[in-house]
């Protein structure tokens, strides 16, 4: 989760972060003094660390280090970086990158004074970063697994069904017997793995309660719901459907400039796989859920685009979903407020 923690700063410290190194640009406001580069390990991040604090008039709670959203390579310089208390702000390198206009050339020294003075040019508006609860980060690890297996099972699974037209019987029936065992054991890992996603959400009250508001609206799946838990961070960090609409890719835009216009389209800047599963809700919700079905047909008589209307279903979709999160109730299809 991030949140808005206004603050003087003084230092400003750009991170280039990789697989087995990092690159510390520091700045004293807008003055940049000098890089270091260092293993990924947690020893040189904490030596590193505390050479900062001989630095003039340096305050642990007036640096901001700042750096870009590289997965799992990030873990062990914000470890170290919390046991100082420090202040951690992460952005997405698209964000970044966006945001300092034409540039040419990169190498990670460049890389790391870029983030230092994003940071120090964006300090006013540096939203600092807060950590998932521990069993969200759990989900989240999880559900990353089950992808990989999932997409395992998939490269494994579909030529051995297309190749049944197109090969002697014998030696389709060969190849399946010769990766059936594996097939049958990543069918498995991914029942356990499943299982092993129920049982968390089941122990933590919160999340059991998230998961039946989000799972009470026709059509959302656990899956959906687990997707969109873990990247909203329990509707803490995208806290609107407006938001997250546009996040998953459903939000549409207009392209206007003086005279000339065009249909409002959707931006490919999205979490596709979120946008892919609201996809499928929205079919599903096409078929089971009669007031959406008599939505889709007349705005198709009306001359609507079908995968425009498709895309109206994603957000009257997720419209619902926050709504019943925010009242902390079930989906209700003839729900009625009441003024209190």
């Amino acid at each position: 989760m991030a949140i808005d923690k206004p603050k003087k700063y003084s230092y400003f410290i750009g991170i280039d972060v990789s697989r087995n190194e990092l690159d510390f640009a520091v700045q004293q406001g807008g003055i940049y003094l000098y890089h270091k580069e260092i293993g990924n390990q947690a020893a040189s991040i904490t030596e590193l660390v505390n050479e900062f604090k001989n630095l003039p008039k340096f305050i642990m709670s007036r640096a901001v280090f700042c750096m870009e959203s590289t997965g799992i390579y990030c873990n062990i310089v914000i470890a170290v970086l919390k046991k100082f208390k420090a202040n951690i702000v992460q952005e997405s390198p698209l964000h970044i990158r966006n945001s300092l206009g034409n540039i040419r050339g990169k190498n990670d020294k460049v890389d790391a004074m870029r983030i230092a003075a994003y940071a120090y040019r964006h300090r006013d508006e540096l939203r600092l970063w807060v950590p998932k609860r521990k069993v969200v980060q759990q989900l989240a690890d999880l559900s990353a697994l089950r992808v990989r297996l999932m997409t395992t099972q998939v490269a494994l699974k579909n030529p051995l069904l297309e190749q049944k037209d197109f090969l002697k019987k014998g030696a389709a029936s060969e190849t399946y017997n010769l990766c059936k065992r594996s097939l049958t054991s990543i069918a498995l890992d991914i029942d356990s793995l499943e299982k092993h996603i129920s049982a968390l959400i089941a122990e933590d009250e919160h999340l059991k309660r998230l998961f039946d508001i989000v799972t009470s609206v026709t059509c959302i799946g656990l899956i959906t719901a687990l997707q969109m838990i873990i990247h909203t961070n329990e509707f803490k960090d995208i806290s609107t459907a407006k938001k997250f609409a546009c996040y998953a890719g459903v939000a549409p835009f207009k392209n206007e400039s003086g005279g000339f216009l065009q249909r409002a389209r959707v931006s490919h800047i999205a979490n596709k796989r979120m946008k892919s599963l609201l996809h499928i809700c929205a079919v599903g919700a096409l078929r089971y859920d009669k007031d959406i079905k008599i939505y889709y047909e007349r705005k198709i008589a009306e001359g609507k685009p079908k995968m425009s209307v498709i895309n109206a279903v994603r957000v009257k979709l997720i419209n619902r979903v926050f709504t019943c999160v925010h009242q902390n109730r079930l989906y209700q299809k003839d729900y009625k407020s009441v003024d209190v």
